[in-house]
């Protein structure tokens, strides 16, 4: 068993690498993300090799599927849904006691749900650190992966799939706005799947 002493610093490391990884995405810029993709490419190349770029929506259902479970997981057990739903369901009870003390100008009660408003305001606070935290975790495998997908169809815009009423289109062409047919099938894949494992692992019910 791992001393608390250990755990700890693995965490901090853990964290520290992915928020790197979040900062340097948004700061250092394109040079960064294809550093970050062609390390990847090192292991994920070879594989795509093997499986074609005619079929590269295949290992994009892969991807998504494996990052959508690991994400899942993560937030499962790094996230204490009981203070969540707990915190939800009195935020909710404070705006409806507050809103009827607004319209009733009920100023005594008024006074003491703004000292209530405090409480509420550190339970908030604690549910945000909470889901941020789990965002470091997940960036250390999804980023990656996501550079070397950006990466790796950049390089090979010859790549199609066949989507039901779009027909067959170009991976790298632009579905809507600046989103590209092989991303809008990454994040659909990617929903699709969090959302049964989601549901398997009662993750985020209130």
């Amino acid at each position: 068993m791992l001393s608390e002493d250990l755990k700890q610093k693995i965490d901090r490391i853990l964290l520290a690498v992915g928020f790197s990884l979040m900062i340097g995405i948004m700061i250092l810029g394109q040079e960064f993300r294809t550093a970050v993709g062609e390390a990847v490419g090192i292991l994920m190349d070879p594989i795509a090799t093997v499986v074609g770029p005619e079929n590269f929506h295949i290992i994009l259902l892969v991807m998504a599927a494996i990052t959508a479970i690991y994400a899942s997981l993560i937030q499962k057990y790094a996230i204490d849904w009981d203070l969540m739903r707990n915190t939800q369901e009195r935020m909710k009870a404070f705006q409806k006691e507050f809103r009827e003390a607004q319209l009733s100008q009920n100023t005594y009660m008024l006074k003491k749900l703004e000292d209530q408003r405090k409480e509420m305001m550190d339970d908030q606070m604690k549910m945000s650190k909470q889901q941020f935290k789990p965002m470091a975790y997940i960036s250390i495998l999804s980023l990656p992966l996501f550079m070397w997908m950006y990466h790796y169809i950049s390089g090979h815009g010859a790549a199609t799939m066949i989507f039901p009423f779009w027909g067959e289109q170009l991976l790298t062409d632009q579905v809507f706005g600046p989103f590209q047919y092989w991303l809008f099938w990454y994040f659909i894949s990617s929903l699709g799947v969090s959302q049964l494992v989601r549901k398997a692992l009662n993750i985020g019910g209130v």
